[in-house]
């Protein structure tokens, strides 16, 4: 009996087969694991009477049923909702494009133009049952101009630009004045393997060198920073004997000046970004303060070394005009006003302020009277013991 294997029907090996599905689809496995024999012998191991399904099994029963599932169970949380806001992105693997929208991939067959991208759009909107009557879908996506069009020709909007991607090309504008992309350089070409004995001698952290990565800004402010934190270990490797001066940046005074200008003006923006990045919730409420500071830190300064300051210039000018649409900036400061840490809109004069609360108020007054109106209606046509309990639920309301 403890040979058998366990019939295909029992429990177990239903819970067993799913959790297989889950691993491969949450870890982007291969089908073929399941045939893979380490695989197989850890199965083995954990319940040897579990007979492994076949690779064709899993692909066409067992995963399309853990997606069919959790489709059902996120439509259901969708259909509660009131308002809907979606963020998507296009992206190419090896020679194929595809476009992600709320829990679906689609492959993009044809030229990304504006008028294809709002037809894959309004097709996610209209299968998942998003639309709602009299409400908007702001849709948050990077600063690509097609797909900005295309929420505009799908009737969606506001359109929100991606704050971190907007934020990314406002710094490489910075990267790219001449002196820094200089000094950047010259950090790439110092080889890692010459430090460790001198970080030791020196009693400095055994931290790696970093070499930047074209599209992440951060990485080259990280890139800078480390070279500055081992700056005795690089000076004192350069007085060894079998180092090759090619295999170590060596920085001159003005170009360690340089550096040290380069992180003082983005440690700010790096701040920002790792605030942004460890959000787990919108973040609309965060863009206009936010960029308020990125503005105020780049603002000129007497004191600002020449570097610095064209630096500062080339972030301002590349920052200064995006979100300045007039009905997306009053939809970002109603966000603001809604989230306690901003509410008091220290990024607004007092004129503004005002106007977007009056705004705020007037519109919870509307939606409140439309309340209002349906619980009168229920309390006409619903016997006498149903309306004391409509009135019951409804009664913070009624107090307010």
């Amino acid at each position: 009996m403890f040979h058998q294997p366990l019939d295909t029907n029992t429990s177990r090996v239903k819970k067993i087969t799913e959790a297989i599905g889950i691993y491969i689809a949450s870890a982007m496995r291969p089908y073929s694991t399941v045939e893979e024999a380490g695989f197989k012998y850890l199965l083995h191991v954990l319940e040897p009477r579990y007979t492994m399904p076949s690779r064709c099994h899993v692909k066409q029963t067992v995963v399309p049923g853990i997606y069919n599932r959790t489709r059902h169970v996120v439509e259901q949380e969708l259909s509660g909702a009131h308002s809907i806001a979606l963020t998507t992105d296009s992206w190419t693997r090896a020679t194929e494009s595809f476009l992600t929208v709320i829990l679906q991939t689609r492959p993009l067959h044809d030229q990304h133009t504006s008028s294809h991208l709002a037809e894959k759009l309004n097709e996610a909107v209209s299968e998942r049952n998003l639309e709602r009557p009299g409400m908007t879908i702001a849709v948050t996506t990077d600063n690509a101009r097609n797909i900005v069009n295309a929420i505009s020709a799908a009737g969606l909007g506001p359109h929100i630009a991606c704050f971190a991607h907007t934020l990314n090309l406002a710094t490489k504008k910075a990267l790219e004045v001449k002196q820094v992309s200089h000094v950047l350089a010259k950090m790439r070409s110092t080889a890692a393997y010459i430090l460790e004995s001198k970080q030791n001698m020196l009693d400095l952290p055994n931290h790696r060198l970093i070499i930047d990565v074209a599209t992440r800004w951060n990485s080259s402010y990280e890139m800078v920073e480390r070279y500055l934190e081992q700056q005795a270990a690089i000076y004192s490797a350069l007085t060894e004997k079998n180092v090759r001066t090619k295999d170590i940046a060596n920085l001159s005074d003005q170009e360690l000046s340089y550096a040290e200008n380069i992180v003082e003006v983005m440690k700010p923006l790096k701040t920002i970004t790792a605030v942004i990045s460890t959000e787990t919730s919108p973040s609309f409420s965060m863009i206009l303060p936010l960029q308020t500071t990125i503005l105020k830190s780049t603002e000129k300064n007497t004191a600002d070394a020449p570097i610095a300051r064209d630096m500062k210039n080339a972030i301002r000018e590349n920052f200064q005009g995006r979100y300045d649409d007039p009905d997306l900036r009053d939809f970002l400061n109603k966000c603001t006003a809604l989230d306690p840490r901003f509410k008091t809109l220290n990024h607004l004069d007092p004129a503004c302020h005002q106007k977007v609360h009056e705004d705020l108020i007037r519109e919870v007054l509307g939606r409140a009277e439309q309340k209002f109106s349906s619980l009168i209606y229920c309390r006409m046509i619903t016997p006498c013991l149903q309306r004391r309990t409509v009135y019951q639920l409804h009664r913070p309301l009624l107090c307010q």
